[in-house]
């Protein structure tokens, strides 16, 4: 049996698990989307018989997806439309045609999912990702999406300006959207979120942020030192600058994880918390696809392993026992917040 990982192959990560599996003896390919149709074909036939041939080749040698046991479904590239098409109709057509084709392909398969690609959709949406982080007890920030000016208004007054972050539900590479703390040159402008729906919570005082990465039953805590960097707010922003630690975070607050991992239907999360000087744990949203790399390469926890031994404990002729401990570092959350 093979793993395949649905990415493109100058992924860091994507390159990090391969190695990862081939140390462990794994077979593994790597499925670019961005290749179909016009450097991979993708062939779906079914039999009145009942019988199935599902194939797809990626780079050189076709791709028996019988042979497939488990997908890490990483960062699936969106499929190109031929530039030979012009018509804009015809190319939208073409595109549709292809989802279709590939979104029908990844349901007729039989394999173990890193992440299901139903679930992985469901779980980037930032809103549903609250409520489910709600119903398992995780404390989530206030938060008002709005593209209302007056409630925009009304949600900042009752809280002061000082006390209010603001963000995108998204970031491109060419249009990047830190998270905010309000300034109060900005308060006048509050009238633009009418053109697009604004995200506005609380700001979380921190002791320090946390990263979460989440492998199966494997939990990875890592205390990034945010509060430290020039940029307290949003760690992403210099996180060069940012001291990382593994931390254990306390056991009902790994629970009330798994649970949101559980019902959410992901085998892999990144997730980001905020720990408050108060010791309360507050949730801030989870990253089906998240990175890990510069969380492994700082604290030294086996992410990657943790992913390869993921994928091939469930592919189909068995291999090495998945273990369902947790990460345990030598600090504590407590030892880092002074607390003990």
């Amino acid at each position: 049996m093979s793993v395949l990982i649905v990415a493109t192959e100058d992924d860091v990560h994507t390159r990090a698990v391969v190695e990862a599996l081939e140390t462990r003896g794994g077979q593994v390919a790597v499925a670019d989307l961005s290749r179909f149709p016009q450097q991979a074909d993708l062939s779906l036939h079914f039999t009145c018989c009942g019988q199935r041939d599902l194939s797809l080749s990626v780079g050189e040698e076709p791709l028996d997806l019988a042979d497939i046991g488990s997908i890490w479904w990483r960062r699936p590239q969106q499929p190109l439309v031929d530039p030979a098409i012009h018509r804009e109709t015809h190319r939208m057509f073409a595109a549709n045609e292809m989802q279709e084709a590939l979104s029908g392909l990844w349901h007729a398969l039989d394999v173990f999912w890193i992440n299901d690609p139903a679930r992985d959709h469901v779980a980037h949406r930032k809103v549903g990702q609250l409520r489910v982080a709600h119903e398992v007890s995780l404390r989530i920030p206030d938060t008002l999406i709005t593209n209302n000016p007056d409630r925009a208004r009304s949600f900042i007054d009752a809280r002061g300006y000082t006390q209010v972050i603001y963000k995108a539900f998204s970031a491109l590479p060419e249009e990047w959207r830190e998270t905010r703390l309000l300034r109060p040159e900005e308060l006048a402008l509050l009238d633009n979120v009418r053109y697009a729906p604004v995200i506005f919570q609380e700001y979380v005082e921190a002791v320090y942020d946390l990263r979460i990465t989440v492998v199966g039953e494997h939990v990875f805590a890592a205390a990034i030192h945010s509060q430290e960097t020039s940029y307290p707010v949003d760690f992403r922003m210099d996180m060069a600058n940012a001291r990382v630690e593994a931390v254990e975070l306390p056991e009902d607050v790994c629970d009330k994880l798994l649970a949101l991992m559980a019902r959410m239907g992901l085998v892999y999360g990144a997730i980001d918390m905020r720990l408050r000087p108060d010791g309360e744990y507050v949730f801030l949203e989870i990253n089906p696809a998240g990175q890990f790399l510069f969380i492994e390469q700082e604290t030294g926890q086996p992410i990657a392993a943790a992913i390869a031994e993921t994928l091939l404990a469930h592919d189909r002729e068995g291999s090495p026992e998945l273990t369902t401990t947790r990460a345990r570092p030598e600090r504590t959350a407590d030892d880092l917040a002074g607390r003990r």
